[in-house]
C-alpha cells in the first residue's frame, strides 16, 4: 500500500480541495472508497474510525478529503453549503485516479454521512453505493431543531470546536492575535455547561458573533429557510437510485433520521439495509450510560456475525466489484438490537407490520394504565420556570462531555416538582416496544407559548428508573385553553421485563439539550416568565402514550 498526501482536486469554481489517497500496490484496478469530512483527515480518532489503511489492505483505493475551507483544503468554511457540488466533482475526480476501476462508494458517520447523501443527490455517474452512519434525514428533526425547539446541546459545542481551525486560518500571519483568539474560544468551550449554554438569546447566540465563527445552521436556516436544502435528505430519497447501508444507534442524536432514510429508500424500491444497535453517536461498544448491553452488542461482534467494518466492506464490494467473490455473508434487510432482552434480531422490514399501536393512559394519582378513564379525574399541574429548567440527563443526544448520552438513572429528575410522573403497576409479562413512540397530551398553559417534554422510562425491580426515549414540542397557546399536543418520542426496540414498571415523565424543559422556552412568545427574547402547566386525564380530555407493542412471542432469532 502507498499513501499520497494532500492530492489536489479542483472544483468547478476553481477552489482546490485536498485528499489523502491510500492505494494498494498489487495489480488493480481497485474500487474506490471516498470519505469527505470537515474535521481534519489526519485526526487520529477519525483515522482510527475510518481505518483507511485497513480498507486499502482489503483491496480498495481509499480517498479521504478535507471539505471546503477546512484544514488542507482551500476556500471558505460554510457548513453544508457546498457539499452537493463539491461531492459531485470529487466523486468524478476520484473515479479517474490511477488504479481506480471507475466505481466509487462513499462511507463515514454524521457529517460524513450527509456528504454522501448530498453527493448522491447530485448524481455523479460513477457513484455506485453509499454507507451513511448515524446521520439525519430532516435537519429540523434532530440536527438544527426538534419539535420546534433548537438543538442547542449540539449547536454550541460543535460550532465552537469547528471554530478552532477557522481562527488558525484567519490569524495565520499574526501569532499573537491567533493565540488570543484561540484562548478566548477555548475559554467559552470549557465553560459551555455552566455559562455558554445559558447565554441569551439562544436563537441568535452571542458566542458565535463574539468569535466570528459559523454556527451549525439553526440560525441561518431561520433567516434563509430554503438554504436548509443544502443538508436536507427528507423527501428526496426517491431521487437517488443507489443501494444504501444505514447504520444507527438507539441513543444517537440522529437515530430517527437513520430509520427514516432507510424506510424512504425501501419505499422507493432501492436496495437498502439497516443496522440499529444500542449505541450513541460516538459509542458503539457494549456499555452505554448505566447499562451493560453485553459484548455482543458492540460493532466488534454484532451478535457474533463479525466486525461491522468487515461486514460494511463486504457489502460495499458487492456493489463496487460485483464480479468479486464475496468474503462476508449477506446482511439481512434489517438487523435490530432489542434492548431489555439484549439480543440481536433479524427482520425483513421497518417498521414492523406486526407491531400494534397500544395506548397507555395518563391517569390521576400518578397512574399509567392500559384502560382509559371513564369519568372526570383530577388534573396534574406544575410550574415551569426557565430560570430553573429540568437538566438534561441521558438520552439520544450529542453534547459537551458533561452530558453523556444513553440510559441513565432518573432519580434526581423524578424528585423535581416540575416533572409529572405516571407509572404502571408491575408488568405480569415481558412487553416489547419496537417502533415509533408518540404522546398525545391534552394540555393547557397560562403562557402564550411553552414547551411540552415527554419521556418514557423503564423502572426495574429495584426501583431504578432509566430513560428509553423522549421528545419535545414547542406550542403556541391560547392561555388557559386545553389543546392536544402531539410529542414525537422517536423510535426504539425495547423489552420491558416482567416485574418492571413503565413510567412516563411530563415536563416543559430538557436543558441544555433543547433551548429553554421563555414563555413570552418573543423569538429572540432575553426576558422570561414562569408558566403554570396543566395536564388533563379524564374521559373527555384524554392524555396517552402510544406504544408499538410487538405481540409475544416475537418472531425472528437473535
Amino acid at each position: 500500500m502507498t499513501i499520497e498526501h494532500d492530492v489536489p482536486a479542483t472544483m468547478r469554481d476553481g477552489v482546490v480541495l485536498r485528499a489523502d489517497v491510500y492505494r494498494p500496490t498489487a495489480d488493480g484496478p481497485w474500487p474506490v472508497l471516498l470519505a469527505r469530512l470537515p474535521y481534519g483527515k489526519n485526526q487520529p480518532m477519525l483515522a482510527g474510525l475510518m481505518d483507511p489503511v485497513g480498507r486499502a489492505r482489503r483491496g480498495f483505493l481509499v480517498v479521504v478529503q478535507d471539505t471546503r475551507g477546512r484544514y488542507a483544503s482551500d476556500g471558505e468554511w460554510e457548513p453544508w453549503t457546498y457539499e452537493m457540488d463539491d461531492g459531485y466533482d470529487t466523486v468524478r475526480w476520484a473515479a479517474a485516479l490511477p488504479g481506480s476501476n471507475g466505481s466509487v462508494g462513499m462511507f463515514g458517520p454524521s457529517y460524513l454521512g450527509n456528504t454522501q447523501w448530498m453527493a448522491a443527490l447530485a448524481k455523479p455517474p460513477e457513484l455506485k453505493a453509499i454507507s451513511p452512519m448515524v446521520t439525519w434525514s430532516e435537519p429540523d428533526d434532530g440536527l438544527f431543531a426538534r419539535g420546534g425547539a433548537q438543538e442547542l446541546g449540539i449547536t454550541v459545542p460543535w460550532s465552537l470546536m469547528q471554530g478552532v481551525d477557522t481562527l488558525l486560518r484567519r490569524y495565520a500571519g499574526d501569532p499573537m492575535a491567533q493565540g488570543q483568539a484561540l484562548m478566548a474560544l477555548v475559554g467559552d468551550t470549557d465553560a459551555v455547561a455552566h455559562t455558554t449554554y445559558w447565554e441569551l438569546p439562544a436563537g441568535h447566540h452571542p458566542v458565535f458573533e463574539r468569535h466570528g465563527i459559523p454556527e451549525l445552521g439553526f440560525e441561518r436556516s431561520r433567516r434563509e429557510p430554503e438554504w436548509s436544502d443544502s443538508c436536507r435528505v427528507a423527501g428526496r430519497q426517491a431521487e437517488i437510485d443507489l443501494p444504501s447501508l444505514h447504520t444507527g444507534g438507539w441513543y444517537d442524536i440522529f437515530s430517527q433520521g437513520t430509520l427514516d432514510n432507510f424506510t424512504a429508500m425501501r419505499a422507493a424500491g432501492r436496495p437498502a439495509n439497516l443496522i440499529m444497535g444500542p449505541w450513541s453517536h460516538t459509542g458503539t461498544m457494549g456499555y452505554l450510560g448505566d447499562v451493560n448491553f453485553g459484548m455482543a452488542a458492540s460493532t466488534e461482534l454484532l451478535g457474533f456475525r463479525g466486525r461491522f467494518a468487515d461486514l460494511e466492506l463486504g457489502w460495499l464490494r458487492r456493489w463496487l466489484s460485483p464480479g468479486d467473490e464475496p468474503s462476508q455473508p449477506e446482511l439481512p434487510p434489517v438487523l435490530l438490537f432489542v434492548m431489555g432482552t439484549n439480543q440481536w434480531r433479524e427482520e425483513q422490514e421497518w417498521p414492523l407490520a406486526r407491531a400494534v399501536d397500544t395506548d397507555l393512559f395518563l391517569r390521576a394519582g400518578n397512574r399509567l394504565a392500559f384502560d382509559a378513564p371513564e369519568t372526570e379525574e383530577e388534573t396534574g399541574a406544575f410550574t415551569y420556570d426557565s430560570a430553573d429548567p429540568v437538566p438534561t440527563t441521558g438520552g439520544a443526544l450529542l453534547m459537551s462531555n458533561e452530558f453523556p448520552p444513553g440510559p441513565l438513572d432518573q432519580a434526581k429528575i423524578e424528585a423535581r416538582p416540575d416533572v409529572l410522573l405516571y407509572t404502571t403497576d408491575p408488568l405480569a409479562d415481558d412487553l416489547e416496544v419496537t417502533g415509533r413512540v408518540r404522546a398525545h397530551l391534552t394540555a393547557a398553559t397560562d403562557a402564550p407559548t411553552t414547551d411540552w417534554v415527554v419521556r418514557l422510562c423503564d423502572v426495574d425491580t429495584r426501583g431504578v428508573s432509566r430513560n428509553v426515549v423522549d421528545g419535545i414540542v414547542r406550542a403556541v397557546a391560547t392561555p388557559g385553553e386545553f389543546t392536544e399536543q402531539v410529542v414525537d418520542l422517536w423510535s426504539t426496540s425495547y423489552v420491558f421485563r416482567a416485574g418492571h414498571r413503565i413510567r412516563v415523565h411530563v415536563t416543559s424543559s430538557n436543558f441544555p439539550r433543547w433551548d429553554r422556552n421563555l414563555n413570552t412568545g418573543e423569538p429572540l427574547g432575553t426576558q422570561s416568565r414562569p408558566a403554570r402547566q396543566v395536564i388533563a386525564h379524564d374521559a373527555s380530555r384524554l392524555s396517552r402514550v402510544v406504544l408499538p407493542v410487538v405481540p409475544a412471542p416475537a418472531e425472528g432469532r437473535a
